[in-house]
This record gives C-alpha cells, sequence and structure tokens, in this order.
C-alpha cells in the first residue's frame, strides 16, 4: 500500500483523523483536501462568541503539529468524485487523487429557503469563517433581523445580534425555539427567556416571498412576507433551517449515502448491497453509525464532539490495518460507544447536555429552579437517553455516567 490515506474534509474531523493516525503510529503519507481556503478551525463559536466581535481565522483555527513532510494540505479544492473501486477520488481540476485508504469528513451545509431572491444582499446562512465574515459586517446597531428557524444555531445567532444592538425577529414553524430537541415544556421555559431579552417570535408560520429594494451594490433584501399574509421588514434575512449532508460527490460510488454515510460500529463505509468497504471510512456529521449506548439503529449525530470520537476510532483502526492483521480485527471487535454531548450559549443562559435527546419519548424537569438554573432528564420507555441542564454543570456531568450505566444494563437485561 504505496499510496497515501487520502481524507476529503479539512474541518475538524478530517484533522483530528489525521492527528489520530499520527498518534497511533502510522508514518505514511496523509493527504488532506478541503474546499475552503482555511486551515482547519472551530465552527461551533461563529453562531456565539465569535460572531459578536470581529470575526478571524485566527480566533477559531485549530493549533496542530501536521506539518511533517508526509503531510499534504490540498486546501481551496472541491472533490466531485469518488471511485471505491479503482481507489481514487477526483476533484474539480480533472486531478486523480489514488489511495490506500479513504476517509470521508464533507460534513454539512446549511439548507436555503426554496425562494426567489435567496442571494440577494442582506441574506444569509452560516456555516464557514466565510458565512460568519459576511453576517458580522451586516449586523451594524440597529439593523432589523429576521432569522427563519428555531433551532440551536437561528437563538444563538439571536442573542449575539441582540447584543450588538440588533432588533431582533425569530420565524419558524415550531411552537416553540427548539422544541424538537429540548422538549415542549423546557423549550417554553427558554422562550420566556427569550422574550425578556426582547426577541420578537413570529412562530408556527412559514415564509412564501423574500422582498428586494435597490442598493448601490445590487438588490437587497427588504421584507419577508409569511404565509399568513403578514410582512415583516428586514435589513438582514439569516437562514437557519438546518443541513444538507454533502454526499452529492458519492453519488454513483456504490456506497450506501441514505441520510449521510452509512458506516459499521468501525465506522468503515457500508456499500448499497451491504458490504463492508475495509479501507472507506467516514467521520463526523455526515456518518451515520449504530451506538450500542441506544440501540444497533445507524444514525447521523450533529454534536460537537462526534468528529473528535469518530476521527480517533478511525486512526485506531486504520493504524492497527497498516500494522497488523490481527491487531486490526482485535481492534475492530472493541465496543465504540461515545456519548453524544453539546453546549449552547445564548444570552446569560449557558447549556449543557449529553446524549440523544431526540430520542426521547419523555422528558422530566429532575433538579434546580425551573425559572433558574436547572436540569431536565430525557427518556425512552423509562431509561434515560439524555440529560440537558442550564448552568448546574457539574450536576449534569453526573448525569453523563449513570444514563449510560443504564442504557447498557437494560441493553443487557433485553437480550
Amino acid at each position: 500500500m504505496n499510496d497515501p490515506v487520502v481524507i476529503v474534509g479539512a474541518s475538524m474531523g478530517g484533522l483530528r483523523t489525521a492527528e489520530a493516525l499520527r498518534r497511533n503510529g502510522y508514518l505514511g503519507q496523509i493527504n488532506i483536501i478541503g474546499d475552503e481556503i482555511h486551515q482547519p478551525y472551530n465552527r461551533p463559536p461563529l453562531s456565539k462568541e465569535v460572531l459578536s466581535s470581529t470575526v478571524t481565522h485566527s480566533a477559531v483555527r485549530f493549533p496542530h503539529t501536521l506539518t511533517d513532510v508526509n503531510t499534504n494540505w490540498i486546501l481551496g479544492t472541491k472533490v466531485v468524485r469518488a471511485d471505491p473501486w479503482a481507489h481514487k477520488v477526483f476533484d474539480e481540476f480533472g486531478n486523480e487523487h489514488p489511495y490506500s485508504a479513504l476517509v470521508i469528513a464533507t460534513g454539512l451545509r446549511p439548507r436555503k429557503l426554496d425562494l426567489e431572491n435567496v442571494d440577494v444582499l442582506g441574506v444569509h446562512a452560516l456555516r464557514t469563517l466565510d458565512d460568519a465574515i459576511g453576517l458580522r459586517a451586516d449586523l451594524v446597531q440597529g439593523a432589523k433581523v429576521v432569522i427563519v428557524g428555531a433551532g440551536f444555531i437561528g437563538c444563538e445567532v439571536a442573542s449575539t445580534a441582540i447584543g450588538l444592538g440588533c432588533e431582533v425577529t425569530i420565524v419558524a414553524a415550531d411552537a416553540h425555539p427548539m422544541v424538537g430537541a429540548l422538549g415542549t415544556e423546557f423549550a417554553a421555559q427558554l422562550q420566556s427567556r427569550h422574550d425578556a431579552h426582547g426577541v420578537n417570535y413570529f412562530l408556527g408560520k412559514g415564509v412564501v416571498e423574500i422582498l428586494t429594494k435597490s442598493s448601490v451594490l445590487g438588490p437587497k433584501v427588504a421584507s419577508i412576507k409569511l404565509a399568513t399574509g403578514e410582512s415583516l421588514e428586514c435589513d438582514v434575512l439569516v437562514q437557519a433551517i438546518g443541513s444538507h449532508v454533502n454526499t452529492e460527490w458519492l453519488q454513483n460510488s456504490g456506497i450506501d449515502i441514505t441520510d449521510g454515510v452509512l458506516t459499521d460500529n468501525a465506522m468503515r463505509v457500508i456499500d448499497a448491497m451491504g458490504n463492508v468497504l475495509p479501507n472507506v471510512f467516514a467521520v463526523g456529521d455526515v456518518a451515520r453509525f449504530p451506538n450500542p449506548i441506544f440501540d444497533e439503529i445507524p444514525r447521523r449525530i450533529e454534536h460537537w464532539n462526534i468528529p473528535v470520537e469518530t476521527a480517533k476510532r478511525v486512526g485506531q483502526v486504520l493504524a492497527a490495518k497498516f500494522e497488523d492483521s490481527q491487531k486490526h480485527r482485535d481492534v475492530i471487535n472493541q465496543e465504540f460507544a461515545p456519548i453524544p454531548s453539546f453546549w449552547s450559549d445564548q444570552f446569560d443562559l449557558k447549556l449543557l447536555a449529553f446524549g440523544n435527546l431526540a430520542l426521547a419519548d419523555e422528558s422530566q424537569f429532575i433538579f434546580g429552579d425551573k425559572n433558574g438554573e436547572c436540569v431536565w432528564g430525557y427518556y425512552r420507555n423509562g431509561t434515560m437517553v439524555g440529560v440537558c441542564g442550564i448552568g448546574m454543570r457539574s450536576v449534569v456531568q453526573s448525569y453523563r455516567m449513570n444514563f449510560k450505566s443504564q442504557t447498557k444494563t437494560a441493553q443487557t437485561e433485553s437480550k
């Protein structure tokens, strides 16, 4: 195997995979291909504290030591096709990149409104550093900001914009902000706190039109029209309505790309016929893998620690593959059961969560003050699958291992 390990995606998942390979003893060539021009950087702060100041690459870049001659960064280059049978990927400039092993780390991109004028001045989506730089320039004091979408990104941007002196309105089809993740009661509590900070809500409503006005630089957003017929003036329109998985380049590759890239518990990619591709892996938001903490159903998890955990797993498995066949089998057979986690800073609220809250069929207030710092538990069939708190970090941390132990005990009893 003289060809390099090729990692497609130069964000956190790609970086951590390369680091894990080196840490596990792999000394061969690694080529990291990314469509952005920037070295890897931390995305979550882009909608939080970084957006509230002058946005620069230095503020969010990951420090790393992957500067050896056997690590090749190929940035500003988009991969457009993969051929797992020829062990090659192809970029937009017509170059072939042969590999001994391929790691898919292409992540997500923002979903946009399916409307005319979605690309005019003042209309934004937030995923990349360049997105954040463009949005920050428009968040001037007194600007009327409308955010479509009431998930975590939308609420974090609202918090930042309010802090910069903007007038903020959130429009969403949901009954409460973040209700899909947090449940009705907890979400309603958070909405009341947002109300106190001056966020206006138009909930249970959709956007049907983006209206524009002329400016010296070209057409610019002026207002939006809701399905109810109401109009909202805006200088800035932010789309925070979810994400698409970046798997288009894997069309016709034979890989199962139904809702991301399907893998086994060793993060080895599975093709459309159900076969494991032993030298193709996926990490991060794009990977759909089974987690035995919960069950054997493969799922994508868009939480901040999953790129790190899946990258560590791939680095360990892949380095063992190059080193020794028995060690490789032993590593594959080790259970991989990362605990998903995320945090969200909104106004003076600091949310921290562990587990997969989306699996819950019930949520319960379990500690603290509902109107102050508090902790909520999330349960599926009476078994804890997640926990989320405002403040009370040590309490939330204490439940982290409890729900993992409880879940594994329930699985053992059910077998």
